[in-house]
């Protein structure tokens, strides 16, 4: 018999024969991680391309990890906040000048389309600007209120956790890899990373422009791997966990962070709801659906994955939206053309998958969509719309996370209101009319932690002033505005007391004590003071 020889599969025929991506900027990215249990590859989901082998952390790196940077935290939170700001605010350029770079590896590490990956340019220089500039309002010590005016001066300090350990996801891996630690190093702590398994480029690159910046290294340091072994270990030795996930593993980040009695924030899943008024602007409706579910193929935590429009409207809506939704162009390119890229994982095109078929074989009628396209790339799926979804089915209250939408008829709006807050999720909702006042009266009556009004996400997601986070199973803590920088800093009340209390310095009984303080006290309320 003859020996058989393998050939070489041919790059330009077979995408998976090579990597993506330079290898050495893989090397140059692989010296930020503290990583010593081998290697693990990437691929990209929208071609199945080897992306890059990158090392694997251990519990003992990342132990060593969170060492290094309690230690750095002592220097770094006595760097006067003014510089600490300057570094965000440098970062801020340096995050546009490389937005080309930067976008080029959110598609290729998760699949989505570029006008999408720039979101995620935009939200980080949004983010670094923000509290590079509000840094003082938001952190300088504070006068308060004392016992009694002049004499007790008191005053809020804000003191830094510590070691802040940030587990980011792999749907927005660069957004939400950097835009929860910067406020972080921003209030005086260090952090410890762990990024997706998935997209851990991204996310070591946006790091390397933050030293480029100014930024100590050990100040900001990488972890590799999977999230029960890296993860886990950061839980158990971080001073405060920032996690960005499903509701399922964050029940456990909580038990893990409520056993060590440190603080956490968690983003997590949402089952989100949109409702179209009988006054709304059918076609502008229409088009703001199309992004608000489909964007980033529906795998964003505040994607809507429920339509709820009112009977005078229906007709009209469905019209106009399922037939915006047939145009919209998927593809496995990069170019601004293109509309909605691949899911991120095998597993997610299952989740999918298993949902539109189980909704069909229960009754759900498909408007649109509904199959898998492996002739565009191995985890694409048409974007999905269905109608005639029941309890009965998996995707009526379970998070999809992928481009699958349900859309109900109602005729009565406080029908509407009530059966949008069922569920155990409360993060985004949606409201649209042709009244703005109308539109935030009953977005008052949502449970959700953002309401956006004639929009799907973008209003509220990019007003970095205003604090975004979930209600009930939908998470704990806000990112952004006052609340996602305090999070990360324990206030600390410092009281100074000009003169000794009465009793003690005049020689006064308990009692005469007692009946002077109650008078002090009737006369400061007469004075109006709180």
């Amino acid at each position: 018999m003859s020996e058989q020889t393998s050939i070489p599969a041919d790059p330009e025929l077979d995408p998976t024969a090579s990597y993506a991506t330079d290898q050495s900027v893989i090397r140059r990215l692989s010296g930020l991680l503290r990583a010593t249990a081998g290697t693990r590859t990437s691929y990209a989901p929208a071609t199945g391309q080897p992306i890059a082998d990158l090392p694997v952390s251990s519990p003992d790196d990342v132990i060593a990890a969170v060492r290094s940077a309690r230690k750095t935290q002592q220097t770094w939170r006595r760097v006067p906040l003014a510089e600490r700001a300057a570094i965000l605010l440098r970062y801020h350029d340096l995050v546009l000048d490389h937005r080309h770079e930067l976008v080029d590896l959110v598609i290729r590490e998760s699949g989505k389309a570029r006008k999408q990956a720039f979101e995620e340019v935009a939200h980080v220089a949004l983010t670094a600007r923000y509290y590079g500039r509000k840094a003082a309002e938001l952190l300088e010590p504070q006068r308060k209120l004392g016992m009694f005016p002049l004499l007790t001066r008191a005053e809020q300090r804000f003191v830094p956790k510590g070691v802040v350990g940030v587990i980011s996801p792999w749907n927005y891996p660069l957004s939400m890899a950097m835009a929860d630690g910067l406020p972080a190093v921003l209030a005086g702590n260090t952090v410890v990373h762990k990024p997706d398994s998935q997209t851990p480029l991204t996310a070591l690159r946006a790091i390397e422009l933050l030293y480029d910046a100014g930024l100590p290294r050990d100040a900001w340091q990488a972890v590799n791997g999977d999230g029960p072994t890296v993860g886990g270990a950061l839980i158990q030795n971080a001073d405060y966990i920032c996690f960005t996930g499903s509701t399922k593993t964050g029940r456990l980040v909580a038990k893990q962070a409520g056993e060590r009695l440190i603080g956490c924030s968690l983003e997590l899943g949402g089952k989100n709801p949109m409702l179209v008024l009988r006054d709304a602007d059918v076609h502008r409706a229409a088009d703001g659906a199309v992004r608000a579910c489909f964007a980033s193929a529906g795998q964003l935590c505040v994607s809507m994955e429920r339509l709820y429009v009112a009977d005078q409207v229906y007709d009209a809506f469905v019209t106009a939206f399922v037939d915006r939704v047939q145009k919209i162009r998927l593809s496995a390119g990069t170019g601004w053309d293109v509309d909605m890229g691949s899911l991120i994982s095998k597993a997610q095109l299952e989740t999918v998958s298993r949902h539109v078929d189980d909704a069909r074989a229960k009754g759900a009628t498909v408007l649109t969509g509904g199959k898998p396209r492996p002739d565009i790339g191995p985890l694409f799926y048409e974007p999905t719309v269905l109608s005639g979804v029941t309890p009965a089915m998996e995707c009526f209250d379970n998070e999809t996370f992928g481009p699958v939408v349900s859309i109900y008829r109602f005729s009565d709006e406080s029908e509407a209101i009530q059966r949008a807050n069922e569920g155990e999720y409360g993060l985004n909702a949606s409201v649209w009319t042709r009244d703005g006042r109308r539109g935030r009266a009953v977005g008052a009556q949502l449970v959700a932690g953002s309401v956006n009004i004639n929009e799907g996400y973008a209003a509220s997601f990019g007003s970095i002033d205003t604090p975004m986070g979930g209600m009930r199973a939908s998470g704990l803590g806000r990112r952004q505005g006052a609340e996602g920088i305090r999070r990360y800093v324990d206030p600390q009340t410092v009281a100074t007391q000009r003169v000794l209390p009465i009793a003690a310095s005049h020689g006064l009984s308990d009692e005469a004590y007692a009946e002077l303080m109650t008078g002090a006290l009737r006369i400061l309320k007469k004075l109006g003071r709180p």
